[in-house]
């Protein structure tokens, strides 16, 4: 999975994660308020998944951009 895909993912399920937790404040349902945290916290992790796949991508371009200016 791409870093851009990780991240529109994680996004959602903060969103999503998010809305859950509100509603299950507003019925009163612990279980809906639990569901939502969790997926909350899942998509933090997911839109840092994407961005450590970008960060490692950016490194991975340095060094071959680096490797070629040593060889010419």
């Amino acid at each position: 999975m791409g870093s851009t895909t990780d991240k529109i993912k994680g996004t959602a399920n903060e969103t999503i994660g998010k809305a859950k937790q509100g509603i299950g404040e507003a019925t009163g349902s612990e279980r809906l308020q639990g569901e939502g945290a969790v997926q909350e916290v899942k998509g933090k992790g997911q839109k840092a998944m994407g961005d450590a796949k970008d960060a490692a991508k950016d490194a991975a371009d340095r060094a071959a951009a680096a490797a070629r200016r040593a060889a010419e």
